[in-house]
């Protein structure tokens, strides 16, 4: 007799609901770690990549010779003489 009670149904829909919500915000919050772990992997690879490109800028850096300025020529007059 209480459980056929509207006011006990109304507390039942209630219940049912908030279950089912918080289903919703769980999958949500899974969802969202997955993406940010995909990230963070994501991340140190690249990271990674970066440091080896400028490991391999400055291996050659020092191994090509230096360019030297060729000799510079006098500048032509420009005018009468």
């Amino acid at each position: 007799m209480i459980l056929n009670n509207p006011h006990a149904v109304d507390m039942s829909v209630h219940v049912v609901r908030a279950f089912v919500r918080m289903r919703e915000v769980i999958a949500q919050n899974k969802d969202i770690a997955d993406k940010l772990a995909e990230l963070e992997q994501r991340m140190g690879s690249q990271d990674d990549a970066i440091v080896d490109i400028v490991q391999t800028i400055r291996q050659l850096m020092t191994a090509l010779p230096q360019p030297s300025t060729p000799p510079r020529q006098p500048k032509r007059r420009i005018g009468f003489v």
